[in-house]
Order: C-alpha cells, then sequence, then structure tokens
C-alpha cells in the first residue's frame, strides 16, 4: 500500500493548499488526500475561476512529485432543516467532484445525512435521494462517491450506518458502480473491535480514513496515541483484499482550543499559549509518515 494524507493536517496552520503540499512533501508525504470538507461561497474554487485553481494546484503537486490519490467533499448534514445549508452543501460537493476530475481523483468522501427519528428504512430512502443528486456529475466526471461509517459517540440515538453490515447493505441499496464505501478506523473504534466489520464491508470498501482515539470520543489522532488495535486493522485489510491507499485522516492529534469534540480548559489571563504552531505540525507530519511507513513494512505492503 502507498501512504497518504490529508490536506486538512495543515488546515488552519496554512492559508492555502499549496502551502499544505509543500508542509506534506517536507514531511515525507507524497500521495495526497485533497480535504474540500470547508468550503464557503467566497472560496476560490467556488468562483468562476476554479478550474484554473486546480490546475495550478496540479501542476504545482506534478512539480513536488506528488499525487492526489483521494479527497473529502463538503462536510454538512444533507438531512438538514435548513435549506440554505442543504443547497449550499449540495453545489460544494458538486464542485468538488468536479475537482476531483481535474486533479485525476479516482474518488471523494461525502458524508450521508442524518436526522432523529428516521428508521432505517427512512434512513436508507433519504439518503438515496441525496446521493442520487451527485451522480450526473459523477457520470459526467468519472469520480467515485463513497460513504463513510460513523459511531453512536457522533450520532446519538440517530440511526447511522455505522457498522460494516449496514454500510455494505446501503451501497448495494443505492446500487450504482459509482458508489462505494470509506472505512474510518477512528469511528469504528468507537464502536469497538472491527475485523469483522471490515470484512462484513467486504468488496465495497474503497477507501479508508486511518486514525485513532482512546474509544470515548471521535479524536482523530496519530496512530499509537490512542487504543486502537493496528494489528487487527491491518490484518482485516490484508484479509479482505484492500488496495487502496492507507490515507491517515489524523487532524487533531494537536489540539485547538476551540473544538467540537470538547474545548481547552478556560483561563482569563494571558492567552500566549492558547493554539498549537506550525512548527509543532512538522513534528507530528513526520512522526505519523515514519509511523505508517513502519507499520506497512512491518507487514510486508508497503509500496513507494
Amino acid at each position: 500500500m502507498i501512504v497518504a494524507t490529508t490536506t486538512g493536517d495543515f488546515d488552519t496552520l496554512c492559508k492555502t493548499d499549496g502551502e499544505r503540499l509543500r508542509e506534506l512533501h517536507a514531511a515525507g508525504f507524497r500521495y495526497i488526500d485533497l480535504s474540500m470538507y470547508s468550503f464557503t461561497p467566497d472560496s476560490p474554487y467556488m468562483g468562476e475561476g476554479w478550474r484554473e485553481e486546480a490546475l495550478r494546484l496540479r501542476a504545482l503537486a506534478d512539480s513536488l512529485g506528488m499525487k492526489f490519490v483521494q479527497a473529502h467533499s463538503q462536510g454538512g448534514n444533507p438531512l438538514s432543516a435548513d435549506k440554505a445549508h442543504v443547497d449550499f452543501l449540495i453545489k460544494a460537493t458538486l464542485r468538488s467532484i468536479e475537482i476531483c476530475e481535474v486533479l485525476g481523483i479516482p474518488f471523494t468522501v461525502s458524508h450521508a445525512g442524518v436526522r432523529k427519528g428516521l428508521s432505517k428504512e427512512e434512513w436508507f430512502h433519504e439518503n438515496k435521494s441525496f446521493y442520487a443528486q451527485l451522480v450526473p456529475t459523477m457520470e459526467r466526471c468519472g469520480v467515485k462517491v463513497l460513504c463513510e461509517n460513523s459511531t453512536a459517540k457522533n450520532m446519538g440515538e440517530a440511526y447511522y450506518i455505522n457498522t460494516g453490515k449496514d454500510m455494505r447493505e446501503f451501497i448495494e441499496y443505492v446500487d450504482h458502480p459509482l458508489f462505494g464505501g470509506c472505512w474510518d478506523t477512528g469511528h469504528a473504534n468507537c464502536e469497538g473491535s472491527q475485523y469483522g466489520e471490515i470484512m462484513a464491508l467486504g468488496d465495497k470498501l474503497c477507501a479508508i480514513h486511518y486514525n485513532d482515539n482512546r474509544g470515548g470520543g471521535d479524536e482523530h489522532i496519530a496512530p499509537f496515541l490512542g487504543t486502537l488495535n493496528h494489528d487487527e486493522v491491518i490484518c482485516a485489510l490484508i484479509d479482505v483484499g484492500f488496495k487502496g491507499p492507507f490515507t491517515l485522516e489524523c487532524t487533531s492529534s494537536l489540539r485547538h482550543y476551540n473544538y467540537w469534540q470538547g474545548d481547552r480548559r478556560r483561563f482569563e489571563g494571558e492567552a500566549r499559549l492558547r493554539e498549537p504552531q506550525l512548527f509543532m505540525q512538522r513534528h507530528i507530519e513526520k512522526m505519523m509518515y515514519e509511523t505508517a511507513v513502519w507499520m506497512l513494512k512491518t507487514y510486508g505492503i508497503f509500496e513507494e
């Protein structure tokens, strides 16, 4: 397997995707997951010059000897009651698919929606309707869209495809050759053992988000900083025949002052040490690359 990570690792520490690519390159990464999770209406990717912006990014990647291998589309809830939110989410997701075509990215992750009180059957029906709106652009661009497992730690009592069995069932229900699944190891670690879940997902597994946590929340921290059993997951990926990139998504190894899983403790005095710094992430990034390479080499599956 090749080792990749997300540009989201430097999301708040760099101003542009070009700067993020250079930081990832310096840490050793050559394969990239483009995060398009937080587009805004004034994002350069949402304006008329979006294609030129994407082409400049591709030219930079080529000059650095880097390759985009997967992506993450706009974050949000397509089943929200907020029509403006949903309208922009769909618009930004469609644009992200078009950007994938320009950058040669074969697939992107787009989260399904959630709404409290839906039965499994209702959830399947409403989310299939959401993904159906993406299909014409997917087909025109030749880009695959992937759903992703989550965890009750995030979704509470609302139904979601948190198991490999349910993910596979939903993918088969959508029933389109350009629709598949991405397995998030951190979400799964909050649920419990995941060897059987990955095996149940089987050949519908197209991509992974590899991250760790301590089991109590969706922390997205680097491998070996949490309780994830790495042997279990690697053995499952081998046994299921997974051939995709080994893509890290450890974007919160350094926790920011305001964080959705819990803010830093408040102090009314000085704030000089409020936020983690770029030099810290550079050390973390290099460690993550070297750790991932070691993990795959230990099992004899690392590819340059």
